[in-house]
């Protein structure tokens, strides 16, 4: 694998960059983090990665850096900062932490009020100049978070609010670079490097393709991974095409379930896999943040560190969006949807009479264990009331802790993903201090990043619907098999009674389906000629979206379009000049698939559900 180049950090801090009389230090770029964690996830809403202290409870280890001051004199230092739980609290929250500057620490609690994202002031300190150590000091190990740190000599010199302007002070300040730094070209370009990413890289680069995998996350997997712990779903090497999946062999976890200690995801197999591939280039941890188009299609995209701030830009013929939530075909004005379409549009008895917003959820998964000893919790009620009727008997939560259905999945990201952390550590809270429930249990994992299933949804030359799957309607550019269930979530009716517009669980109905193959079509954009799609984000309506979601199918679907892009590499087309002109090419490749055929274990024994067996006749179509 081919070796992303990393900034060479030349000074002693190289996370500050000064000016006039004022020092501006991004959190994330502390030279020691200690507990602290980089959180990236709503960047694109409130402008940058952060630092979040997520100790279930117990404060984190200190984040400590060096700054250097360009003169002496007396600093007001402001902090970039928010008060999570005030969509529901109005009282000062409990994400608090402190300031320490050269030893000494300012007197303001942070992270304790206010209702969004805001500049606080944190005290002044007299200094002499040069090299001084800076600290951020957590008080409560309650998630308190901090964007950056201003250090100025005018105590009205506040920086901007707003997102837009925040990104053009941090440009004039030089914590960001003034343009994205060009990169050899590339023949694919994947964002995204959940399995659907993964396996799209890895089928394009072993058919000799150049590519670049943007992850935005140190590790792999998206929701399979350690940070997320979801199983993998559903059948591979099923369908009119078994080659398609036989590579999850190679990465797939060994072990079953959700929400369960992070060895069971093996972050480290999806690693090794993304690495034996000399054609693959690795950007992680890169987020995508912007995209150049013109004319339908794509010409470049700006990926930025989410620790050093570096830019790049890359170029590409061919895209692939795997980023579950569309954000480049967004970016690069692709069609797309959110929400349920009504039943009358495509005919779908399962969508709603009319057409709504409502999605399905993300979840924070959770999990307590027994130390053998009494473990306390902290009190914690911030807006989050349970009694013993309404509280949840549970030692863990998985997938049905799912909030945020109700809410837009992209914009109001960051205030669904902290409610799911407000009734995990309310509920646990209400259990040990109030009923005095296990005593000798204590939280051991509690998810900072969420789990999303459902958001934009990118619309391709076809849209993939109920009838389809119903009635098993072949399709020529039959490609990857569906086998889950038509498996949709809303929210649980118990748990709505008893917090109405406030749930915070969901259940579902399994329709169990016949394996399905789905039409390429659905795999590539209708009006950018250049992208791909694969993952959750692909054209389907929600109804559909119910039975491809999961991750085994999701990395068939990155199989296809590796595959495919290498054919708009060999015959300089593009996704739907493969429909017209080089279908039966591709079918050749779907067939015998980009995994290896040595001998590997079937690792995909547990967590499918066992599809319906196709009638005879539906079953013999070619």
């Amino acid at each position: 694998m081919k070796k992303t180049l990393l900034p060479i950090l030349v000074t002693v801090c190289a996370c500050v960059q000064a000016f006039a009389a004022g020092v501006l230090v991004e959190a994330e770029r502390f030279r020691d983090r200690g507990g602290w964690s980089v959180d990236q996830q709503f960047m694109d809403r409130m402008g940058s990665p952060y630092l979040i202290a997520h100790g279930l409870g117990t404060p984190v280890a200190d984040a400590v850096t060096t700054v250097r001051f360009p003169e002496a004199g007396t600093y007001h230092a402001y902090v970039r900062t928010y008060n999570w739980v005030a969509p529901w609290f109005d009282g000062e929250g409990p994400g608090r932490f402190a300031l320490k500057v050269g030893g000494r620490r300012l007197k303001e609690v942070l992270g304790t009020r206010g209702d969004g994202w805001m500049w606080q002031y944190a005290g002044k300190t007299t200094l002499r100049g040069g090299a001084v150590e800076v600290a951020l000091v957590d008080l409560s190990g309650f998630d308190g978070r901090c964007d950056a740190v201003w250090f100025t000599t005018d105590a009205d010199d506040v920086p901007p609010a707003d997102v837009a302007a925040l990104d053009a002070f941090r440009r004039r300040a030089g914590a960001l670079p003034a343009a994205a730094q060009p990169t050899e070209p590339y023949d694919l370009v994947v964002a995204g490097g959940g399995i659907a990413g993964m396996c799209a890289a890895v089928a394009a680069a072993r058919q000799g393709c150049r590519v670049a995998l943007i992850n935005d996350r140190p590790v792999l997997g998206g929701n399979n991974s350690s940070e997320v712990r979801v199983h993998l779903g559903g059948a591979a090497e099923v369908g009119p095409n078994p080659g398609l999946g036989r590579m999850i062999r190679e990465f797939g976890h060994s072990r079953e379930g959700n929400a369960r200690p992070a060895e069971y995801y093996e972050d480290d197999k999806k690693a090794a896999f993304i690495a034996a591939e000399p054609n693959i280039t690795l950007l992680a941890p890169y987020r995508l943040v912007a995209a150049e188009a013109a004319e339908g299609r794509i010409r470049s995209v700006v990926v930025r560190h989410i620790e050093t701030g570096e830019e790049l830009q890359l170029r590409a013929p061919l895209f692939a969006d795997c980023t579950g939530d569309g954000t480049l075909g967004y970016l690069a004005g692709a069609d797309f949807r959110m929400g349920r379409e009504s039943r009358a549009e495509f005919g779908e008895a399962l969508a709603p009479e009319r057409a709504d917003a409502l999605t399905m959820g993300a979840s924070v998964q959770w999990y307590s264990v027994d130390g053998g000893r009494e473990s306390r919790f902290p009190r914690f009620d911030y807006g989050m009331p349970f009694t013993a009727e309404t509280c949840e008997r549970v030692t863990m939560g998985e997938w049905k802790w799912e909030t945020g259905m109700n809410f837009d999945q992209i914009a109001d990201a960051e205030r669904i993903r902290d409610y799911g952390l407000l009734v995990v550590y309310s509920n646990w809270s209400f259990l040990k201090n109030d009923l005095k429930e296990y005593p000798t249990r204590r939280l051991d994992w509690v998810a900072y990043v969420a789990g999303k299933r459902e958001s934009r949804r990118l619309l391709g030359d076809y849209i993939l619907k109920q009838d389809d799957i119903d009635k098993n309607v072949f399709h020529e550019d039959a490609s990857f098999a569906t086998t889950w269930s038509i498996d949709l979530h809303f929210p649980d009716s118990l748990n709505s009674a008893r917090f109405p517009g406030r749930e915070f669980k969901a259940a579902t109905k399994h329709i169990r389906i016949y394996p399905y193959a789905v039409p390429y079509r659905c795999l590539y954009s209708r009006n950018v000629e250049n992208l791909f799609m694969a993952g959750r984000n692909i054209s389907v309506t929600h109804v559909a979206l119910g039975t491809v979601r999961v991750m085994r199918t999701t990395g068939m679907m990155g199989e296809v379009v590796g595959l495919a892009a290498a054919l708009c590499t060999r015959h300089a087309t593009t996704p739907r000049g493969v429909y017209r002109d080089h279908l039966d090419e591709l079918r050749g490749l779907m067939h015998e698939g980009a995994g290896r055929r040595d001998s590997l274990p079937d690792n995909q024994h547990f967590n499918i559900q066992r599809p319906l067996a196709a009638p005879r006749a539906l079953a013999a179509k070619p």
